[in-house]
């Protein structure tokens, strides 16, 4: 039976487990900038394991089950192959792995464009907050191509960053007009990426603002934007959390993940703008923030674990599935 078990956790393991990839990646992120550098390697060392798992998972479903491969890549939670990869390239280049965010840096630049026509493709209304994924997606591309800039000296990377993160503001917009709002009271915990998508959007523009290439004009326009951007989603963030605290979720679902990346990707963007917009009081809002993200990661994983003990004396029965279907 536990093989069984097993088996079935992995044949039925969704593209939205990406989003624990992010979260981990995100809070090692995070943690560094606080200057909590042991807890910073061993989030990182989570997010790589994971990635290399999701990896070979995404491959094996390439080549042996392109009828499944071709299904999930129509949905925005297949998206979060990119995202999770640019997330975990700009903590290695932060690191000073360049050499191996570049190579991520390629393999999300080439992974995008047909997953990202294969959601748009299949666009609906009143559709899910993975439908953010479009934006976040987008925007890691901006902030790993704005990070290997700063850490390489090559400005070509800055200038993409700058495209990415305009397309990735114009997605945004899309993705807010198809967005079902009754996912704020309902949703699994992927609608916290409302909120999240203007967070990496916000983290990315913190880049542009620091960066030599954009001077003048420019620089206070990135500013404004920077400032906008992190505003409007700390205005996500307690009407979210309003939400969940009148109307609790408390069962696991792996859609949990995407409810802890915002969590860590706000804090970090407030972290990482303090510096570069001259907001002082953000460093120690985001170190509270930063915290808060770290608890709901500790408590996405118990009820995790909790969920697959559940499986294994109990066998397979509802919410047994990766999902928590």
């Amino acid at each position: 039976m536990r093989v069984s078990v097993r088996a079935r956790w992995w044949a039925e393991l969704p593209p939205a487990a990406g989003a624990a990839v992010m979260a981990a990646g995100i809070l090692s992120t995070g943690l560094h900038l606080i200057g909590q550098d042991v807890p910073s390697l061993v989030a990182l060392a989570v997010s790589a394991a994971l990635w290399l798992l999701l990896a070979a998972d995404f491959t094996a479903r390439l080549l042996g089950d392109r009828r499944r491969f071709r299904a999930e890549a129509d949905t925005p939670a297949a998206l979060t192959a990119v995202a999770a990869t640019t997330v975990l390239g700009a903590r290695l280049s932060v690191l000073g792995w360049q050499s191996a965010a570049l190579a991520l840096l390629a393999l999300a630049a080439m992974l995008w464009p047909g997953l990202l026509v294969a959601v748009l493709r299949h666009w609906g209304h009143r559709m899910p907050g993975a439908v953010f994924l479009v934006c976040v997606a987008t925007q890691g591309l901006a902030v790993l191509a704005g990070t290997l800039a700063a850490t390489t000296g090559r400005d070509w990377l800055g200038r993409a960053a700058l495209a990415a993160f305009c397309l990735g503001l114009l997605l945004y917009v899309a993705a807010l007009v198809r967005f079902d709002f009754r996912q704020v009271v309902s949703g699994a915990g992927d609608h916290w990426v409302a909120g999240g998508a203007l967070s990496i959007t916000a983290l990315a523009a913190t880049g542009l603002t620091a960066s030599h290439l954009w001077t003048g004009w420019a620089h206070e326009a990135l500013r404004t934007v920077t400032l906008a951007t992190l505003g409007l989603s700390l205005v996500w963030y307690v009407v979210l959390l309003a939400a969940e605290a009148l109307r609790p979720r408390t069962s696991y679902d792996v859609r949990r993940w995407a409810s802890v990346f915002p969590l860590g990707m706000t804090a970090t963007a407030c972290l990482s703008a303090a510096g570069p917009t001259g907001v002082q009081w953000l460093r120690p809002l985001g170190t509270v923030l930063l915290w808060i993200a770290v608890g709901a990661w500790l408590l996405t994983f118990a009820t995790l674990v909790a969920t697959r003990v559940g499986d294994h004396e109990g066998g397979s029965g509802p919410g047994s599935g990766p999902g928590g279907r």
